[in-house]
């Protein structure tokens, strides 16, 4: 496992990086974004992932706290928009 992983499990978005695992409610987040600069936009975000060779920086914001994902997957963001989108639309999932 060398990147960010991002999953779904109940009412709440995990993200695994190394030995790390955040779990974030579902209900918490506000945006997910594409962060374009190169360190990300929020100093107080936590960050998650290597930012050298990164190709996408994800910031999520929270109702408590904002994320910011390096990765060089071009998938994750999409995915982390389908997850939230299907906890949107179905709450019972």
């Amino acid at each position: 496992m060398l990147g960010v992983q991002v999953e779904k499990e109940r009412d709440q978005l995990i993200i695994r990086w190394q030995f790390s695992k955040i779990r974030i409610p579902i209900t918490d987040i506000q945006s997910v974004t594409l962060d374009e600069t190169y360190g990300g936009s929020e100093p107080s975000a936590i960050r998650i992932g290597a930012a050298y060779g990164a190709s996408e920086t994800i910031l999520i914001r929270t109702t408590h706290q904002s994320y910011v994902l390096f990765t060089s997957n071009e998938t994750l963001f999409p995915k982390i928009n389908a997850l939230i989108s299907s906890s949107a639309s179905n709450p019972y999932i």
